[in-house]
C-alpha cells in the first residue's frame, strides 16, 4: 500500500544523508518534497500541514543542525512523528465483561468478513466469541455471516429473514447468548453506500440498547480522504472507540491510515491484509512507521510465520533435507506450508529493504498461478514417482504433463531444478553456505526462530 510514499521518502532521506552539513535550505527543500509525497498519498491536507510543521520545528533545532550525522537525526525525528501520528502505542480492545463489540461502517468496507476475522482472532487468543447478525438490509448478509462463522467454528445468531427491527434482533440475540456461555459478543451491523439519516438513527438505537464496550468502525483504506469524513460522521453519531482498516494489502496510497487517527483521535486497532479469515493483525503504529520508511517489520513477520507454520512438520522436513531423503512428497508439503503463509510478496514485504530487492527480481517471481502449476505437476505423479524422481522418463513425463494441464517443457524444467536442489542438499558444504547466507540476511535470524530452533524449513 505505501510503496509510492515509501519510495518518495527513501529518495528524500537518501539525499539528506548524502549532505555533510545540513542547512535550513536543505531542510526546507526536503520537507517540501515530503509534504508533496504525503498529499500524493491522499493524506488529509490539514494533517499533512500540521505534521510537516512539527517535523520542521524539531529538525531546525541546534542539535540537528550541528550534528555529525544530521540526516540520520532528521529521519529519526520523522519516524517518531510518524509513529505519533499513527497513534503511539498499540491500543488493545476493552474486553472486560460484558464484552460487546459493535461493528459499523459503509457498505463494501468489509464489515461482515472483518467481524468473522475478529471472532477468529479472539478465539485463537482463548476467548469464546459469538457472532450476531444485525444487517437486516443487504441480501444474503445474514447467510454470509453464518457461513463464515461455520468456517471458524464460532456460534452465530441469525434472525428470521422477515425481521426488520434491529433492536428486537439484538434483544433476542442477548437472550440466546446467555445460553451459549460466550465471553465476547460481536454485532455485525448494516451499512449503506452513502451515510444517511436512517442508518445513523438505527445505529444509535442499537448502540443505546447494546451499550458496547467497543464500537469499531471498519474503513476501506482505499477510500483515501473520504474515509476520514466517514470516520467523523460515525464518531459523531455513536462515538466510535477504534478503527479497523481493511484492504491494507491493496494498491491504495495509504492516506486513510495516516489521517484517520489524527482527525478522529481514535486509535486504529486492527488492520486487514487479505481475504483469508486469519489475516487480521493488531495495528502497531511503531511497526507501521518502520514499514513506511522501508525498515520492515521483522516482529510482525515472525508472528505470522510462527502462527501458520507447524514447527514439528518444519523440523521433520529439515531433518530429511539434512539426511538427503528429500523427495517430491516433501516438496509438496513445503509448497503447502508456503501457501499457508499467504501471499509471499506481502510476507516478504515485511523484510527491511525488500522494496529495493523486489525491483531486481524477475517478473512473475510471486505469480501464484506458477505455484499452482507446479503443485499440479507434483500431484499428477504417482507415489512411487514422487519418492523416486529418477524413474520419471520420457513417457511418464508426457503423462504427467497431460494430467496436470501443463507442457512437457514445464515438467522437464521442474524435474531438472528439483534434481539440482537435491544435489545441493546432499552437499554439506553447499547447504551450509546457503543457510549461512540466509542467516546473514537482515532480520533473518529472527525469522528463523519463528520456525523453531533457528532452523529454516525450505
Amino acid at each position: 500500500m505505501f510503496t509510492s510514499l515509501s519510495d518518495s521518502l527513501d529518495k528524500t532521506f537518501r539525499n539528506l544523508r548524502g549532505v555533510g552539513k545540513i542547512s535550513e535550505k536543505n531542510i526546507a527543500d526536503a520537507l517540501r518534497e515530503i509534504r508533496i509525497a504525503l498529499l500524493e498519498a491522499d493524506v488529509e491536507f490539514g494533517v499533512a500541514k500540521d505534521f510537516i510543521s512539527r517535523v520542521k520545528e524539531k529538525a531546525m533545532g541546534e542539535d540537528v543542525l550541528k550534528s555529525i550525522k544530521p540526516g540520520e537525526q532528521i529521519v529519526k525525528i520523522f519516524h517518531d512523528e510518524l509513529e505519533a501520528l499513527l497513534g503511539g502505542d498499540q491500543a488493545p480492545l476493552d474486553l472486560n465483561p460484558p464484552a460487546r463489540i459493535l461493528i459499523c461502517g459503509l457498505n463494501g468496507a468489509g464489515k461482515t468478513t472483518t467481524s468473522a476475522k475478529l471472532a477468529n482472532r479472539l478465539k485463537k487468543e482463548g476467548r469464546r466469541p459469538l457472532l450476531i447478525a444485525c444487517d437486516l438490509y443487504r441480501p444474503a448478509a445474514i447467510d454470509q455471516l453464518a457461513v463464515l462463522a461455520k468456517q471458524i467454528d464460532v456460534p452465530c445468531y441469525t434472525p428470521d429473514a422477515s425481521e426488520s427491527d434491529v433492536v428486537k434482533v439484538a434483544k433476542d440475540a442477548l437472550a440466546w447468548a446467555e445460553k451459549q456461555q460466550g465471553t465476547v459478543l460481536i454485532f455485525d451491523t448494516a451499512g449503506r453506500q452513502e451515510i444517511d439519516e436512517k442508518l445513523i438513527l438505527e445505529l444509535k438505537r442499537l448502540h443505546d440498547f447494546v451499550k458496547p464496550k467497543e464500537t469499531l468502525l471498519v474503513a476501506d483504506s482505499a477510500t483515501g480522504q473520504q474515509a476520514v469524513s466517514v470516520a467523523e460522521h460515525f464518531d459523531g453519531a455513536v462515538g466510535i472507540t477504534g478503527i479497523i482498516l481493511t484492504k491494507l494489502d491493496g494498491d491504495a496510497r495509504g492516506g486513510a491510515a495516516l489521517s484517520m487517527r489524527a482527525v478522529t483521535g481514535k486509535p486504529i486497532k486492527y488492520a486487514g491484509e487479505g481475504e483469508k479469515l486469519d489475516q487480521l493483525f493488531e495495528f502497531h503504529p511503531s511497526r507501521m512507521a518502520d514499514r513506511i520508511l522501508g525498515m520492515g517489520d521483522i516482529v510482525g513477520m515472525v508472528e505470522q510465520v510462527a502462527d501458520k507454520v507447524n514447527e514439528a512438520d518444519a523440523m521433520r522436513s529439515m531433518k530429511r533435507m539434512q539426511e538427503g531423503k528429500f523427495d517430491f512428497t516433501d516438496f509438496l508439503d513445503q509448497m503447502k506450508m508456503i501457501q499457508n503463509l499467504g501471499p509471499l510478496e506481502g510476507l516478504l514485504g515485511l523484510m527491511p529493504g525488500f522494496s529495493k530487492i523486489k525491483k531486481q527480481l524477475p517478473a512473475g517471481a510471486f505469480d501464484n498461478k506458477k505455484i499452482k502449476r507446479t503443485e499440479a505437476i507434483v500431484l499428477s505423479m504417482t507415489l512411487e514417482e514422487r519418492t523416486r524422481p529418477e524413474i520419471i522418463k520420457g513417457s511418464r513425463r508426457q503423462r504427467i504433463a497431460d494430467g496436470s494441464g501443463t507442457t512437457l517443457m514445464e515438467v522437464n524444467q521442474l524435474i531438472k531444478q528439483f534434481g539440482e536442489m537435491r544435489k545441493m542438499m546432499k552437499s554439506p558444504t553447499k547447504m551450509g553456505n546457503m543457510m549461512k547466507q540466509l542467516g546473514g540476511a537482515p532480520g533473518m535470524k529472527d525469522i528463523m526462530k519463528g520456525f523453531g530452533g533457528g532452523k529454516f524449513p525450505f
